[in-house]
């Protein structure tokens, strides 16, 4: 999947069909006067219904088309016959989508399961025929209900990526390059920042024939969460990782330091995105020898508030560490 057709946020406007009429009309029959009434009850409108759907990933599919219009019910006729239903719309939308309401911006609903099916426009119901109204009394009515008209919303669909590890990090901090060695996802690989422009996937072999799910985030600079560079249009991403893990490079000045930036960085987008757990990885870690190394741990130890080890994506070191430590953290 390219980056172009990574849609992750979009805007859309849903109509449901309008209700079918109730009949009016009078039996007519050879040898039987004065039938009566007879007159049937029109359809049901169309809703517009949210469907997840396992084998999507993205909303590339409505990137082009915002307008959504389920069918008219068929209006009632003689001998009590019911108006067909409207035809329904689906649109369908990959696990972890956010549904809004696009005026008030209110959380509708959520769609995590596959097949999970939510109305986000109702379908106005038919009007009744008038043989409904017939009493003693009336026993020829000559009126009967129109449909209810069908429902006009904005809608705001808003994906959050379901992925077991999200990776953390500054530009450049080795993220792609991780991703690439961990799984078999193709992520785009440059030496300066902001290579990253769209989250990239990958699933992670793991023993025994057991996988995970990696997401790799774009970049987080420091005030993301005020609107600072890219990172801040995918934090809403990390929301749904089970684990964390910070990538923070060998060569950093403080190693410390950059990750309470990051950390403060979430907390202020979503102070629950805290409470995950984490894991931090030290990059690029072939440029260390184990004098220095030694030397960093030490460090590490007093300062970094986290659990944190040494990797290097191309020279292979720590990969199945890595591996093994973060399948521990998503099975306890």
């Amino acid at each position: 999947m390219t980056e172009g057709n990574f849609v992750d946020y979009l805007k859309a406007f849903v109509t449901s069909g309008n209700g079918g009429k109730g009949s009016v009309h009078l039996h007519r029959e050879k040898y039987i006067t004065k039938g009566g009434p007879d007159g049937g009850d029109g359809g049901r409108g169309g809703h517009v219904i949210i469907r997840g759907n396992s084998n999507l990933w993205t909303l590339v599919t409505y990137k082009f088309k915002k307008h959504f219009k389920a069918g008219h019910g068929e209006h009632g006729s003689k001998n009590r016959s019911t108006g067909a239903d409207g035809q329904d719309v689906y649109m369908d939308v990959p696990l972890g989508t956010v549904v809004r309401n696009g005026d008030t911006n209110e959380i509708l609903f959520e769609i995590t399961e596959n097949g999970e099916e939510k109305i986000v426009a109702e379908g106005g119901m038919g009007g009744r025929g008038n043989w409904h109204f017939k009493t003693s009394t009336n026993q020829t009515p000559r009126y009967a209900q129109p449909g209810i008209e069908g429902q006009e919303h904005n809608i705001v669909l808003e994906l959050k990526l379901l992925a077991d590890v999200g990776l953390v990090g500054f530009p450049n901090a080795g993220k792609s390059t991780l991703l690439s060695v961990i799984t078999s996802a193709k992520p785009k690989i440059a030496d300066y920042e902001f290579t990253t422009l769209k989250p990239n996937l990958g699933i992670v072999e793991y023993r025994d024939f057991q996988s995970f799910v990696m997401a790799d985030i774009p970049g987080i600079i420091e005030g993301a969460a005020e609107g600072k560079g890219l990172g801040h249009y995918f934090l809403r991403h990390i929301e749904r990782n089970a684990t964390l893990l910070f990538l923070i490079p060998a060569d950093s000045k403080d190693i410390s330091k950059e990750y309470e930036i990051l950390l403060d960085e979430l907390r202020r987008y979503n102070p629950e995105l805290v409470d995950k757990q984490r894991i931090v990885a030290i990059s690029k870690s072939d440029m260390l020898d184990d004098e220095l190394q030694q030397m960093m741990k030490v460090e590490l130890d007093a300062t970094l508030n986290a659990p944190y080890l040494f990797i290097s994506s191309v020279a292979q070191k720590g990969i199945q560490e890595l591996k093994d430590v973060l399948w521990k953290q998503l099975n306890e």
